[in-house]
């Protein structure tokens, strides 16, 4: 368990972490992306509903 530890440990110390900058300009653009995408399902949904009612009416 202690090398377990020791050797996880280690793997961190050579991670080499984001800037603010590269942090922030990457959460925008997955922001932005989950936006286009949930707006693009919201209108198929809204075109499939449609096109159900037609049919079932």
């Amino acid at each position: 368990m202690k090398n377990y530890f020791k050797d996880a440990w280690s793997e961190l110390k050579k991670v080499t972490w984001p800037s603010r900058k590269e942090l922030i300009s990457s959460t925008l653009t997955v922001l932005a992306v989950v936006v286009v995408f949930a707006v693009f399902l919201g209108v198929i949904d809204l075109i499939l509903t449609a096109l159900i009612g037609l049919y079932i009416k």
